[in-house]
Order: structure tokens, then C-alpha cells, then sequence
């Protein structure tokens, strides 16, 4: 049987959503080149962003494998035909790229490549991306390239609404970067905290010390021990805040060590009791992964500086088909109609927001003098 691509309005708008249905800037690109490479019936496809440096910050293939990919060794420069692409701004729909004066060559654990579409992927006036489709999977005419004018109008609505998709994936990033730097501003100040109280008690404490070292020097020798003690206490509050302070280890530690780490810190940093507890969770989607940690940071946030809770407890696990965090306090408790009413949110808005973009639910239980419960529930994990 011949191989025969998916055609027709219904193929088109599969790849247009499921183009523009990713946030992460790695996972858009690999949808636009595998979209791109299934439509139109493509050997190979590929997708570069420039960095302006002369080369590619991402170069994203489909169609090569893992081990061939690694073989041809480092990212390319922007020269030749792709060079034409990002500065020229039109497309390129080549009979034999090889043949063209402006190619260059390529390594030699390359693919071999014959005939040619590609084009710019531009937001306004500005080529973010060059998109481009090599050996076209059907008879070529004589001398002729296997790429059609229909091809290429058609690989045209794509590179549109790549640029669509790779403009919301920079906006996500920015956005993940700006939430980022907000959460590191406000650990940085509750861990400012604890260290500052540890190391006013290590003033005094010394100070009491040096007072007592001539008239008493068996009390003295009793306040040099608690010297001690709390200088290993700051030392500790220190590195747990160096630690905490790097950039999110989210991707690459998951969501569960990622929040036992988390809840460490800040048992560590306030008087309450902060624990941490999870039982049978496999890996999520980052977006709800993300969306889970915001959401246990914001709950977390509004236990420890508003409830005045002695426990804070954070669970993690599986439920049915689904994934559900909780988060509990034995704080004062809140009336949640009044809150409503009163247009205070205590961030409930901004989870029940988060919660509602990955597809999960979020359901808050508080009654004055009874403690809250915080409780997001996601498909899938």
C-alpha cells in the first residue's frame, strides 16, 4: 500500500490545534515540525529559532533519528539556504537543493536531501523562525521539485500560525520567568527572616556570654554552648536558603521532590510545623505539574503569614484516574462567603485560575477557628 497523507479541512485544523495546544517553547516546536513534515507528506522537517549570534538557540528535527541526529554533530550556522530564509524573508521551493549556489554542504552523517520548501515563520516584521520540508514522498516530474505552489500556500497557514504559537510560547516563558522571580523574592524574604531572628539570639547570647565570662564562668561556659547551637541553627537557615534561591529544579526534579524540598525550607524557616507527605504519583504534564506547585506555594504562603497555624500539612497523591494535592491548617480559619463578598481573595482567584487551565479543580473548605483545607485535583498522574 502506498503511503498516503491525511488531507482535507479536518487534517489542517488537527495540526493548527494541536499546534497551538502546547505552552512549553520545546514542545511547540516539536509540534510544528511534526505537523508540518505529516501534512504535507514530508522525508524530513525542520524548525530553527536564530539567536543573534549568527546561529540557532533551537533547532528542533522530525524525521531523523535520536542516534543519526547526535551523529551529525553541532547545531548549524544560518548560511546558505537557511540564511536566505531568515533574511530574505520569502519562500524557497527548490527542485534539487544541492544543486542551488548558495548550498553549502552539509556533515556526513547528514541525510541525504533532494527537493526543498521552506519559509520564514515571521511575527510582524521580525523572522522569529525558519521552517523547512525536505523529500517530498510522492513521484517527482522530470527535473522538477516534488513540492507543489499548493504545498507551499499550504505550509504558508502553518508558518502563520507557528508564529501565533511560538509567540504565546514566549510569553508563557516570560510569564513562568516573572512567577519565578516573585515566589525567589518571597522566600527570600521569609528566609531573610528566620536567619535575622537566629542571629539575634546569637548576638545576645554572646553578648550574655562575654557579661558573665569573669563573675560566673559556669554560666558563661553554658551561654558559649548555646552560641554554639545557634550558629549551627543560622548555618543551616543559610544553605537552606542558597538552595532554595537556584532556579526551579521543577523540570528536572519532578513536582514531588520539588515540594518536599520546598516544605523543608519552610519548616525550617517559621515556627509552624510544616510536613509533607505522597504515595503512588507518576510524572504529570509540566503544565500541571507547574500548575500544582503554584498552587501549594500560594496555599503554603496564605498558612504560614495569615492563619497562624501550628501544623501545616501537604499531601500528594493518587485518587481513581486522578492526581490531588491538599493542603491543611490548624489555623484560625476563614469565612469563605465573607471573603467572597468582600472581594478578598487570599490568592484564590489566581489558583482556582491555575487549576481551571490544566483541566483540574480546585475546592477550598475554611470555617473561622476550624482550620483550611486547599484541595486541587488533576486528571491523570
Amino acid at each position: 500500500m502506498s503511503h498516503r497523507p491525511p488531507s482535507g479541512l479536518a487534517a489542517v485544523s488537527a495540526a493548527l490545534l494541536a499546534m497551538n495546544r502546547q505552552l512549553e517553547m520545546r514542545d511547540v516546536l516539536k509540534t510544528i515540525v511534526a505537523s508540518a513534515r505529516e501534512l504535507l507528506d514530508a522525508e524530513y522537517a525542520a524548525l530553527g529559532v536564530p539567536d543573534d549570534h549568527g546561529g540557532f538557540a533551537q533547532f528542533v528535527v522530525d524525521g531523523v533519528s535520536d542516534e543519526q541526529w547526535k551523529a551529525i554533530g553541532p547545531l548549524p550556522r544560518q548560511h546558505g539556504i537557511l540564511a536566505a530564509m531568515l533574511h530574505e524573508a520569502r519562500p524557497q521551493r527548490l527542485a534539487d537543493v544541492r544543486e542551488d549556489p548558495r548550498f553549502e554542504g552539509w556533515p556526513s552523517a547528514h541525510p541525504d536531501m533532494s527537493d526543498f520548501l521552506g519559509l520564514p515563520v515571521q511575527d510582524g516584521d521580525e523572522t522569529i523562525a525558519a521552517l523547512f520540508l525536505a523529500n517530498k514522498r510522492c513521484p517527482r516530474p522530470a527535473g522538477g521539485c516534488g513540492f507543489t505552489q499548493a504545498d507551499e500556500e499550504l505550509l504558508g497557514i502553518l508558518a502563520q500560525h507557528a508564529a501565533i504559537a511560538l509567540t504565546n510560547a514566549r510569553l508563557y516563558e516570560r510569564s513562568r520567568e516573572l512567577t519565578i522571580a516573585e515566589e525567589r523574592s518571597r522566600l527570600a524574604h521569609e528566609l531573610h527572616d528566620a536567619v535575622s531572628q537566629k542571629l539575634f539570639s546569637l548576638r545576645l547570647t554572646a553578648q550574655a556570654a562575654a557579661a558573665l565570662v569573669d563573675r560566673d564562668p559556669a554560666r558563661a561556659k553554658g551561654e558559649l554552648q548555646q552560641v554554639a547551637v545557634l550558629a549551627a541553627e543560622a548555618a543551616d537557615e543559610l544553605r537552606a536558603a542558597v538552595t532554595e534561591l537556584r532556579p526551579t529544579a521543577l523540570d528536572e526534579d519532578g513536582l514531588t521532590a520539588t515540594l518536599r524540598t520546598q516544605v523543608q525550607v519552610l519548616d525550617r524557616a517559621h515556627s509552624a510545623r510544616v510536613t509533607f507527605g505522597t504515595h503512588g504519583v507518576r510524572a504529570l504534564p509540566a503544565a500541571q505539574e507547574e500548575a500544582l506547585l503554584r498552587v501549594a506555594q500560594e496555599a503554603l504562603h496564605n498558612a504560614l503569614r495569615h492563619s497562624g497555624a501550628a501544623h501545616v500539612q501537604v499531601r500528594l497523591g493518587r485518587h481513581g484516574p486522578a492526581t490531588v494535592l491538599r493542603i491543611t491548617d490548624d489555623g484560625s480559619g476563614f469565612d469563605t462567603d465573607a471573603v467572597r463578598s468582600e472581594g478578598r481573595h487570599l490568592g484564590l482567584v489566581s489558583m482556582r485560575h491555575r487549576a481551571d487551565s490544566v483541566g483540574g479543580e480546585l475546592t477550598v473548605v475554611s470555617e473561622p477557628g476550624k482550620g483550611t483545607t486547599v484541595r486541587m485535583e488533576v486528571p491523570g498522574g
